[in-house]
């Protein structure tokens, strides 16, 4: 089917290293010609641009300088993946690949500024843009306040905030959405230790990947975390004719079910819904039961607040849960 579908791509491989160009970069989620095809349980190594295409370098730098948001490294075609498929990938190593971070805030966007959502009749923000010191060995991004002196180190976290498949039905989505296929998730699940579930929706799932943040606060409140580009290692598998509604992260210790909508409250009740779900079907606890557990002992932290859709990761201990 894959191989019908795109008859000039190379035979899947088991480790596949992709550097993209600025001209290969992705602004949808969409049923697009892969760049390389990977064998069920390969590695890929590749990197990612920032969330301005790298194009905000030094001050006095714009925003109109910026081609697009969030551009999306990929796709990545799994040989054998089937809609109703899941699409399973283990984020092995994550870097970041500058010495400078950027945050910024524009008109139009961020929690506390004028949206289309949310119009107002004052002026909205004025743009700023910051710049982070990076050092890669200490593992810190430094801030620096713009009207004042002060200063303070973050510790980096990296993460992608960006990692999705092609959407069902033919859709094209922007690269700035989160929703069922994942994308613009801005969780930061999406890092070393944690493997990421999808729903496989095309014939060779598709895999996009971008936006990497050096660390970013709950909600991404203003907009950005500290932009980065990143270097990239990852493992991708799949797990045939089992069908999933939602992306879902899974760790050593913990189950973490995500929910991207609006308004909020749809946001976290898909979360919820979705774990309940995982856990009556994968440790056989009865929906009431695990309803009433995870009133007692579920955590949800909400990861993005500034996008299309928000998004809400609810979450339980394995300790708490039955021998699987």
């Amino acid at each position: 089917m894959l191989v019908a579908l795109l008859p000039s791509v190379a035979a899947a491989q088991s480790a596949v290293r992709y550097t993209p160009k600025f001209e290969d970069l992705k602004y949808v989620y969409a049923t697009l010609p892969p760049v390389a095809t990977l064998q069920p349980g390969g590695t890929l190594e590749t990197n990612t641009f920032d969330a301005f295409g790298n194009a905000i370098k030094k001050p006095g730098d714009t925003m109109a300088l910026v081609k697009g948001d969030n551009p999306l490294t990929g796709p990545f075609a799994i040989a054998g993946a089937e809609p109703g498929d899941t699409l399973v990938v283990k984020i092995l190593e994550l870097s970041v690949d500058s010495t400078r971070g950027v945050g910024a805030f524009a008109p139009g966007f961020g929690a506390l500024n004028a949206t289309n959502y949310t119009p107002m009749l004052h002026a909205p923000l004025p743009e700023r843009i910051w710049f982070y010191d990076i050092d890669n060995r200490a593992n810190t991004a430094t801030f620096h306040a713009l009207d004042s002196n002060h200063t303070v180190t973050i510790p980096m976290q990296p993460f992608l905030g960006c990692i999705g498949v092609a959407p069902a039905g033919g859709e094209a989505r922007s690269s700035v959405v989160p929703a069922e296929f994942g994308g613009n998730m801005d969780a930061p699940e999406a890092r070393p230790g944690y493997t990421l579930y999808l729903p496989v929706n095309v014939a060779g799932a598709l895999l996009f990947l971008g936006d990497g943040h050096a660390a970013q606060g709950d909600g991404e409140v203003a907009g950005t975390g500290i932009e980065v580009p990143l270097r990239v290692r990852l493992q991708v598998d799949l797990i045939k004719g089992k069908k999933i509604a939602w992306p879902r992260f899974e760790n050593e210790s913990a189950l973490f079910a995500v929910g991207a909508y609006r308004p909020l409250d749809d946001a976290l009740r898909i979360a919820f819904t979705e774990l309940v779900s995982w856990i009556h079907e994968t440790y056989g606890l009865s929906s009431l039961d695990t309803y009433e557990l995870l009133s007692k002992v579920a955590k949800i932290h909400l990861t993005e607040m500034v996008d299309p859709n928000y998004v809400v990761i609810a979450s339980i201990e394995k300790r708490f849960l039955p021998t699987r």
